[in-house]
């Protein structure tokens, strides 16, 4: 039996040319305890159904927003998601406790190299202080925010032959947070979570 219930919110505007998150959401959707979401598929026309979405938050221990980097943040409906969903009282303020110790990370892919995502690179931000809006967003509700997963280089991961290797780490990753074999408290305090993936992960592997 799961220990973990895991939601996964999937985000990409232009699925018919997704080359790696829409593996990754196919295979999310084949593991027992996740919960994996299509949001532009349930919401075409934005129109967030609020207490479903609330309801999910609270059916769920680990929530992990599944995207692509646009424009150094989310694609928009996962800002819409944001800003319907986390209402005051619900997820915020003096009795908005709903996401307390809840765990969360994002699983994202870049379409630029690694070293682009840097102080000295072409970026000048490394992956994770681009998304710090996204971890104080984790902070203010309470949940305890984990460093991302990247796939970086996204525009030539297929012909490079590093799509598979990724989703089947992605996997792992997931199994891991569902049978709760994963060291959190480090996970919080690396960069981002490939590098370190194998070390983060505890006991048994898919």
């Amino acid at each position: 039996m799961p220990k973990n219930k895991v939601l996964v919110l999937y985000a990409h505007p232009s699925q018919h040319r997704s080359e790696v998150n829409q593996p990754l959401f196919d295979a999310a959707q084949n593991i027992e305890g996740v919960t994996a979401v299509d949001l532009y598929y349930e919401y075409p026309s934005y129109n967030i159904n609020i207490d479903r979405e609330q309801q999910r938050l609270l059916e769920h221990d680990v929530i992990i927003f599944q995207f692509p980097l646009y424009w150094y943040s989310t694609p928009a409906i996962l800002k819409e998601w944001q800003d319907l969903v986390l209402e005051y009282g619900f997820a915020y303020g003096s009795q908005g406790t709903a996401l307390k110790d809840k765990r969360f990370l994002c699983a994202l892919s870049a379409g630029g190299r690694a070293d682009a995502y840097q102080t000295k690179g072409y970026n000048h931000f490394t992956i994770r202080e681009l998304l710090y809006p996204i971890e104080q967003m984790a902070a203010l509700t309470g949940m305890k925010y984990m460093a991302p997963l990247a796939l970086f280089g996204a525009r030539t991961a297929k012909e490079e032959g590093r799509i598979t290797q990724h989703v089947q780490n992605w996997r792992n990753l997931l199994n891991a947070l569902v049978n709760d074999q994963f060291d959190y408290k480090r996970a919080y305090e690396v960069e981002k979570l490939n590098p370190y993936l194998n070390q983060l992960i505890l006991g048994d592997k898919e």
